[in-house]
């Protein structure tokens, strides 16, 4: 009796502690369901995700204590302890939107980390920042970012590039899902065609990257991450009209193919058709274009969580600017100017994990450009190809978390100028490693290094360092030291150079331009006793060039010399962040960067032409829950820069003043589904043409056939040109469109 009495005492303790427990609930954001949202049980491996209603079930889970958390990218993790003790708990989370978090970051390492463990710092942009201000693409998108600056290059075709810490925007790398696919031509022609609907998160490294990403990666790289399909919702569109008759309108929608695949179809359309010329000069004061981007992305399930995707992209545009009288008729044509450019490019890109036990993934992409534009009479026929290859595989051995990788990079580049007699083939086989230890909690080291073989520059080395101390749970120091390197191609990335507005002139055979970086980060996470939330992100740093390639506007008015500089070039400065997330759901952000950026040659130092000593930007929003109306105001602040005079004579202003563009917008967000918002851009209604004589250079002889030279082919001053100038566009330091009205409407259903 004794016996059987103990058996039955066994059994029952055992199937008590063998009991499964469920956990349930619900997931919302602003009173709505969020879909696609992580649930998951710390330190287990236990987790679900949301459904289409937001609900979630954790099953299987034992009785005891346990840290649940909610996450979503683009808003807060919520946390909460729980002690499991029913058969069935019911937990719900509120999540807010929110750029200030513990973000994932990626692109400082290759691997998903978070932002504040990361020893590279990385700034980390959501949609919910970009609808602060909508913009048609990134290109536009990033100027409320601080420290990047988007630039225009030409006051005719309205062509750009973009800036980061000062520096030019070849040294800036843009990656799509962490391919080099945004280089070379489509540095300068294909950067408005990302369109942001598409975009999960944009994340941004300041400073030398080539040790992981290879040749560009100079001064920072900008990595555009794209939704995920069961991130998307089902459909979605976001569609608004300007009052200068401006359309932009993006749809898209997921779909699962059985069991195993996703995929997200997204289509995005600009079309801005409307000649304005308020500056009286008969030209266009913008670029009037019709642009298309298809983009499509497949996620396939596999055993294991193994990761496989699958993205193309096709775009077309047809944009241009001119003289008002303008038509197809005078493209390529000395009766009528105008800079008329046909793009067309389509992108593949994808990822695949191994299936094998350890982490090796293999990633691709390919990209095909054809550029087709006239600048007056000159015309600018290219083609480039971009095919890139990388693997790598991750390694974990105790404190250890090795990176190893290799890469084969092929460029295939050809043109109708002079400078490419024949079609430029290229391939570079890379390999690099990288070691992240991990003391403790408090001490991370990461070393690394990469070899490129270039056969046009021979071998090329990049090591780095970075090292992060974690004084607290919430604060983070960051040094990071490194070098970079950049091959240039002057036409596929000087804009200038092809614009047939000055002559071009190489004087040497260029060499490879070398970088080297020491950068200071401080990151600290503020939390009040109020739930409100701080975070202050303040960087110093130091970049040190040689060789670098400088265009020379000063020697010759009327040539652009391209040499490597017989000195060396510095770039120096401070950058702070302040993010803010009161209790009673005011959002503030405000940026400053502080810098100099110069060269020195013969001893002579002189500041970098269209580059700013200081810039700010700043974000303010606030909810007003009854009526379900929030309120952003967004700007930005730009110090005067050096511009890109003709000479002595030129009446232009050498140095542009301080300017600012300022917008505010309403979103009324009380309805299912849909937000409707409305504003004004550029509210100031600033443009470079105040208080200039003019901006564009001989705008009523833009073929220079009233212009004088003399033997040394310079321009003279005649009674019919005072000032000894030559049709001119190249001077441009910010957009030339006016204060206007906007008016959108976004739907979506999860």
């Amino acid at each position: 009796m004794l016996r059987l009495a103990t058996h039955i005492f066994l059994f029952s303790t055992t199937f008590g502690f063998s009991q499964h427990h469920v956990i349930s609930g619900k997931v919302f954001s602003g009173g709505k369901p969020l879909a696609f949202a992580n649930v998951y049980l710390y330190e287990t491996e236990n987790g679900a995700v949301t459904d289409e209603l937001g609900t979630y079930t954790i099953t299987t889970v034992h009785k005891g204590t346990y840290t649940i958390y909610a996450s979503y990218a683009g808003f807060t993790t919520a946390k909460k302890r729980i002690t499991i003790t029913n058969a069935s708990t019911v937990l719900n989370f509120h999540l807010n939107e929110n750029q200030t978090l513990d973000e994932v970051v990626i692109t400082g390492t290759l691997k998903a980390v978070n932002r504040g463990e990361s020893p590279v710092p990385v700034e980390v942009y959501t949609p919910a920042f970009f609808k602060k201000n909508p913009t048609p693409n990134l290109f536009e998108a990033l100027q409320n970012v601080n420290g990047v600056r988007p630039q225009l290059n030409c006051n005719v075709c309205n062509t750009g590039d973009i800036h980061i810490n000062g520096l030019e925007g070849p040294y800036t790398m843009v990656l799509i899902d962490g391919m080099p696919i945004v280089s070379g031509l489509s540095t300068v022609y294909g950067l408005s065609g990302i369109p942001n609907a598409l975009i999960e998160q944009v994340e941004i490294v300041k400073g030398p990257a080539s040790s992981l990403y290879g040749s560009e990666a100079v001064g920072g790289l900008i990595n555009v991450i794209t939704k995920m399909p069961a991130h998307a919702p089902r459909l979605f569109f976001d569609g608004n009209v300007s009052s200068w008759r401006e359309f932009n309108g993006d749809l898209g929608f997921t779909s699962s193919l059985g069991k195993k695949a996703s995929v997200l179809v997204g289509v995005n359309y600009v079309n801005y058709n409307n000649p304005v010329d308020h500056n009286d000069d008969n030209f266009t004061d913008v670029t009037l274009h019709d642009r298309l981007s298809i983009f499509q992305k497949w996620t396939f399930k596999r055993q294991d969580n193994r990761i496989m995707s699958l993205a193309g992209r096709f775009f077309y545009e047809d944009r241009w600017g001119g003289e008002m009288q303008w038509n197809k008729k005078y493209r390529g044509g000395d009766e009528v100017y105008g800079e008329s450019i046909y793009t067309s490019r389509y992108e593949i890109l994808g990822k695949y994990q191994l299936p094998i036990k350890e982490n090796i993934m293999f990633s691709y992409s390919y990209t095909d450009h054809n550029q087709n534009s006239v600048y007056g009479a000159i015309s600018y026929i290219a083609k480039q190809r971009i095919a890139f290859g990388q693997l790598t595989w991750d390694k974990k051995v105790k404190k250890h978390d090795f990176l190893f990788g290799t890469a084969l990079r092929y460029n295939y580049y050809n043109d109708n100028t002079p400078a490419t007699a024949v079609a430029d083939h290229v391939n570079i086989p890379s390999i690099f490693l990288q070691d992240e230890i991990g003391f403790n909690k408090q001490h991370t080291l990461l070393v690394g290094a990469r070899y490129d073989y270039d056969k046009r520059h021979g071998n090329i080395f990049t090591p780095r360092l970075a090292y992060r101390y974690k004084p607290t749970d919430h604060g983070s120091i960051r040094l990071n030291a490194g070098t970079g390197f950049r091959v240039v191609n002057l036409f596929t990335e000087e804009h200038a150079a092809i614009t047939g507005a000055r002559d071009v002139l190489i004087t040497e055979q260029l060499k490879p331009e070398r970088s080297y970086n020491i950068n200071l980060n401080y990151l600290q996470k503020l939390y009040t006793k109020t739930n409100s939330i701080v975070t202050l992100d303040a960087s110093v740093w130091y970049t040190h060039f040689t060789n670098l390639i400088l265009p020379d506007y000063d020697t010759n008015p009327n040539q652009i010399r391209y040499s490597n500089l017989n000195g060396y070039a510095n770039s120096i400065g401070f950058s702070a962040n302040i993010d803010a997330l009161f209790s009673n759901g005011l959002k503030t952000t405000v940026g400053v960067t502080l810098q100099d950026v110069s060269k020195t040659a013969d001893g002579i130092k002189t500041n970098q032409i269209l580059t700013e000593k200081f810039n700010g930007t700043w974000s303010v929003s606030y909810t007003f829950y009854n009526p379900n109306l929030r309120v952003d105001y967004t700007g930005n602040v730009y110090g005067p820069m050096r511009l890109p005079l003709l000479g002595d004579l030129d009446p232009r202003k050498e140095y542009s003043p301080f300017w600012s563009i300022q917008n505010i917008q309403f979103t009324y967000d009380g309805l299912n589904d849909v937000e409707i918002y409305g504003g004004v851009k550029n509210l100031l209604n600033w443009t470079p043409a105040k208080n200039n004589a003019f901006i564009i250079a001989r705008a009523e002889d833009p073929f220079d056939k009233n212009v004088q030279f003399n033997s040394a082919g310079n321009a003279i001053a005649t009674p019919e040109n005072p000032y000894g100038l030559t049709f001119d566009p190249t001077y441009v330091y910010g957009p030339n469109q006016g204060i206007r009205g906007f008016i959108g409407i976004r739907y979506s259903l999860h």
